[in-house]
């Protein structure tokens, strides 16, 4: 039996797990040797991966190419490490938190904001919370509805 592995894709570039495609799981480098859809992922082979003991120990990994392999990227869109660590700004510029991660969600992405005292906030990545995006000034600028930080907006 091959060591077959089911992906579920995030990347937008269709090409990205044809055969030949590099990839990283940890330390480990995989090659694509083949790739077909199944009920909305994908089976992978990858060269080198040749039973389903090889294949198990992928399972859960995160896969990721190296950053000069990325697509470039239009207007208004953001790889989610050019994110992370940045500060997080209200409209009047006082600081609120560090966008400590990004949610990449079916129906829209999700900033995650580490605010102080220890919490994470998850803010929706749409222009009407997410006004202003400056990866290379180190800023973000939100404008959250009342009570989203301090918790009372579930109430």
């Amino acid at each position: 039996m091959r060591g077959d592995v089911v992906v579920r894709p995030l990347s937008d570039h269709p090409g990205r797990f044809a055969a030949g495609s590099r990839m990283r799981a940890g330390d480990a480098d995989l090659v694509v040797a083949a790739s077909r859809p199944h009920q909305g992922d994908l089976i992978v082979t990858f060269e080198g991966v040749a039973d389903r003991d090889a294949a198990a120990s992928l399972r859960g990994a995160e896969l990721t190419i190296a950053a000069s392999e990325r697509r470039e990227l239009d207007d208004g869109e953001y790889w989610p490490d050019q994110l992370e660590g940045i500060a997080v700004l209200d409209p009047g510029g006082d600081r609120i938190g560090t966008v400590a991660g990004v949610v990449i969600g079916d129906a829209q992405d999700r900033l995650v904001i580490a605010v102080p005292g220890g919490r994470q906030v998850e803010v929706p990545f749409v222009e009407e919370l997410v006004g202003e995006v400056h990866p290379s000034g180190g800023f973000v600028v939100v404008d959250l509805p009342d009570g989203l930080l301090d918790g009372s907006a579930d109430e």
